[in-house]
């Protein structure tokens, strides 16, 4: 990682419900470095909305010039990224 990153930690249920506190937290991350890690430590159920607000976010990653992080991703929330094929999108740690 070329800038210091920045971590964004993701609430337990990751879901259309987080889409203002995730796209703000992600705008102001942004701001600070274009290396920014989604920490799923306490991740326990994902949705397709929070698929594509990931998508979104790294969209804008790249635009930025940099590059996304997964970390911590276990159980059902790393089965359901894998078969999405999340690990194209973001580097886990």
């Amino acid at each position: 990682m070329s800038q210091p990153s920045t971590v964004i930690s993701i609430p337990e249920r990751f879901d259309f419900s987080t889409h203002k506190w995730f796209t703000e937290n992600y705008e102001e991350a942004l701001l600070k470095s274009n290396q920014i890690v989604l920490d799923f430590s306490r991740v326990t159920y994902v949705d397709s909305s929070a698929l594509g607000m990931m998508v979104l976010l790294r969209r804008k990653i790249s635009s930025a010039g940099g590059k996304g992080y997964i970390r911590n991703v276990t159980g059902t929330a790393k089965d359901i990224l894998d078969m999405a094929n999340f690990n194209t999108l973001f580097e886990y740690e």
